[in-house]
């Protein structure tokens, strides 16, 4: 098992930055293949990117390539998420997530099976 607490969350201006921290307890953190998820008010969860547990693998949703980085750090039971030249369309809540039993990076939500309570992003006009 493993518990998740995203940190990081704020309010900015269109183009800004931010970076979003998921701080994992747990045994065999190192293991997890980790994501990012993301929810605006009255849309669904919305995948944003996702890294195997080794950190050689990733994949990101077209709307952020570019822009956005996840990188984990497993000696911190760190995982993290570069937002670069924010714009109003990512303001959302964001949720750092955890999968052991799929075991590959996906873009799929009901393949993870820890959530943290996740933190809120608002980019301003």
């Amino acid at each position: 098992q493993v518990q998740l607490v995203e940190s990081g969350g704020g309010l900015v201006h269109a183009g800004d930055s931010l970076r979003l921290s998921c701080a994992a307890s747990g045994r065999t953190f190192s293991r997890y293949v980790m994501g990012w998820f993301r929810q605006a008010p009255g849309k669904e969860r919305e995948f944003v990117a996702t890294i195997s547990w080794s950190g050689g693998g990733t994949d990101y949703a077209d709307s952020v390539k570019g822009r956005f980085t996840i990188s984990r750090v497993n000696a911190k039971n760190m995982v993290y998420l570069q937002m670069n030249n924010l714009n109003p369309e990512d303001t959302a809540v964001y949720y750092c997530a955890a999968d052991w039993t799929y075991g590959s990076i996906s873009n799929r939500w009901s393949d993870y099976d820890y959530w943290g309570q996740g933190t809120q992003v608002t980019v301003s006009s």
